[in-house]
């Protein structure tokens, strides 16, 4: 039996080429794809091997289903993926195929598993959501951490932080993303379901340190409460934004006032074209890149708030830790399967000791 092939789609853009290259490096051949031939050929014939090519368009969702064999690894990269990322769901969901993402939007990733979950399940599809260092390190730490924390944990608390100019690094892709959800309602896991939150704020020690982190919403709220029964909390925090937290907190909260605002969404999604069109051909980043290290932490509680286990782990680049991770998984999902299908959270798919495994050989590690 041979491998199913693994098609990338938005193989151009800027995480696009960066997960090419990951992928090369396990030995793969995948399928580049996209929208605009020229660019196409012009990243393959820069590779040192020769791999196919594939137009596809989102809007023409039949180039895109004829990309994808049935059983077939299709990784998308083609983001703002709330605008354009649905036409590659739906076609990994009719191929039965493994579909994996690397998008971090929260509105995207809750209508993966709300909307899209249970059409997987029933085509034998899998869909790997959010697989990229948004959000697969913080279902890592978590799960380490409520393992060592036993069946008395009831609560997870996790923080991603960098340290670096991530704004500086970040490319048109991800500022556009980030300008397309500002508008969007953000979500918890609290009570034991999904709950709409905007705003909160909290504290972590990362390195000795004390960092402030922003709530999102992210994988993790759909997947940990499906290993881990007795989990009634889940809190995702992002810690990019240093001394302007709590002041991007309070612009949060002010987000449904401003999303009533006729119009509103509709200027955010404009902005975000200009901002793709200022990134360059490829969508990169417009400053030079430098020296970024990720780090994310989680910690368990008990019913009465007392921290059970913490887990920290320590990377580099979340881009090449992306593209790492995309890569692996395609790859092992190609080789090996997964585990579970309908729309899954990483450790569902491949197990926690295989996402040790992954993480790790994409450059994120435990620190004892």
């Amino acid at each position: 039996m041979t491998s199913p092939r693994i098609v990338i789609f938005g193989a151009t853009g800027y995480t696009g080429r960066l997960t090419v290259e990951a992928l090369l490096a396990r030995g793969a051949h995948p399928v580049l794809a996209g929208r605009d031939p020229a660019r196409l050929e012009s990243l393959a014939s820069s590779l040192p091997v020769e791999l196919p090519t594939a137009v596809a368009d989102v809007n023409r969702p039949a180039t895109i289903r004829r990309i994808i064999e049935p059983g077939g690894v299709l990784i998308s990269t083609v983001g703002p993926f709330a605008r354009w990322g649905e036409p590659a769901v739906e076609a990994a969901i009719e191929a039965g195929g493994v579909y994996l993402d690397s998008t971090g939007e929260p509105t995207f990733i809750r209508r993966i598993f709300q909307r899209y979950g249970p059409a997987a399940a029933a085509s034998g599809a899998t869909l790997l959501t959010a697989f990229g260092y948004d959000y697969v390190p913080g279902n890592l730490a978590a799960g380490l951490a409520l393992r060592k924390a036993g069946p008395e944990a009831v609560r997870v608390d996790i923080g991603y932080f960098v340290q670096g100019n991530m704004v500086r690094r970040s490319s048109a892709g991800t500022r556009a993303s980030i300008l397309g959800m500002l508008l969007d309602p953000m979500y918890g896991f609290r009570e034991g379901r999904i709950l709409r939150e905007h705003g909160r704020t909290r504290v972590f020690s990362v390195n000795g340190r004390r960092r402030q982190a922003l709530s999102v919403g992210a994988s993790e709220h759909f997947a940990l409460p499906r290993t881990h029964a007795g989990l009634r909390e889940v809190n995702v925090y992002l810690g990019w934004f240093g001394g302007l937290t709590r002041a991007v907190g309070a612009a949060a909260r002010a987000t449904p006032f401003f999303a009533a605002i006729p119009g509103a969404k509709r200027v955010t999604e404009l902005v975000a074209d200009r901002v793709l069109q200022s990134g360059g051909r490829d969508g990169s980043s417009t400053a030079s890149a430098e020296e970024v290290s990720s780090q994310v932490v989680a910690e368990a509680f008990d019913r009465d708030g007392v921290r059970l286990a913490s887990v920290e782990l320590h990377g580099g680049d979340p881009y090449d830790f992306t593209a790492r991770v995309l890569a692996w998984g395609a790859v092992t999902a190609g080789v090996e399967g997964v585990a579970a299908q309908g729309a899954v959270g990483p450790a569902e798919a491949f197990g926690l000791e295989g996402l040790v495994r992954g993480c790790d050989q994409a450059g994120l590690h435990a620190i004892a």
